[in-house]
């Protein structure tokens, strides 16, 4: 499996890297969850665009982008709008989600950029052109909040974001079984031991799932989302906790 660099983070070396979002409203509490985050142990920040209540107003969405690109320093800074029927809070149609990425993108404020898979090979191909031009990163991301798909299928989805260019392929599903959480890890593992592969983050959501949110340095996730306060998905872990289960999987994978 491939490595990128993302300002100060190696991404797919050594343990996971840990991502907390920012799902606050208005400009206020989004600026007072980057400087309480800040004080906490991650390595990337996501801002969920989608819950931010003025996320149709473009200059808004910018200015908010480089307020906090400015308030984060140097931590690498994830965007990103989850449509509804991925499990955000927001609709939107084909052609606006291009435009509302494209600012993001050409904002100059952040490091990365999450690209729905299903938003269409279109756009997709599109916005990785325009991420790259902007040496912006691109995470390709797909969600299931019913099921875990069959291995084929999530194999399929992680393969056809890496031939879209993405940089980063992430992966998320709800477990129905213990041996669903199973699946996704072994399909993890298969992708991750090949070279030309890259980097890849899964994850099995709820309760069920909290053990792949753990164990990516063993199954080949390279990063996880923790939560300082308000979660933005079922089953993510205060970061505290996060890091010190980080730190026991790695230490006991050194000592193998």
């Amino acid at each position: 499996m491939e490595t990128i660099t993302v300002r100060n983070q190696t991404i797919g070396s050594g343990k996971p890297k840990v991502i907390v979002p920012i799902v606050q409203a208005t400009p206020e509490g989004i600026e007072a969850a980057a400087k309480t985050i800040k004080e906490s142990p991650v390595d990337l920040v996501e801002w969920r665009v989608d819950w931010f209540e003025a996320f149709a107003d473009l200059e808004r969405v910018k200015a908010v982008a480089k307020q906090l690109r400015q308030a984060l320093e140097d931590i690498p800074l994830l965007a990103t709008f989850r449509t509804k029927a991925e499990g955000g809070e927001q609709g939107l149609d084909s052609a606006a989600y291009e435009k509302l990425n494209r600012t993001l993108i050409q904002s100059g404020a952040i490091d990365l950029i999450d690209i729905e898979l299903f938003s269409g090979e279109d756009i997709v191909r599109s916005l990785v052109e325009c991420a790259h031009q902007n040496d912006v990163k691109v995470v390709a991301s797909s969600h299931d909040f019913k099921q875990t798909p069959s291995n084929e299928d999530m194999e399929s989805r992680l393969r056809t974001m890496r031939d879209l260019g993405a940089d980063v392929l992430k992966l998320a599903v709800m477990p129905n079984t213990e041996d669903d959480v199973v699946r996704l890890l072994a399909t993890t593992r298969k992708l991750a031991n090949e070279k030309e592969m890259k980097p890849l983050v899964t994850m099995a959501m709820g309760e069920t799932g909290k053990i792949s949110r753990v164990a990516g340095e063993l199954f080949g996730s390279t990063m996880t989302f923790g939560c300082v306060g308000q979660a933005s998905a079922p089953g993510q872990i205060p970061v505290e906790t996060l890091h010190t289960l980080l730190d026991v999987v790695h230490e006991s994978l050194e000592e193998c």
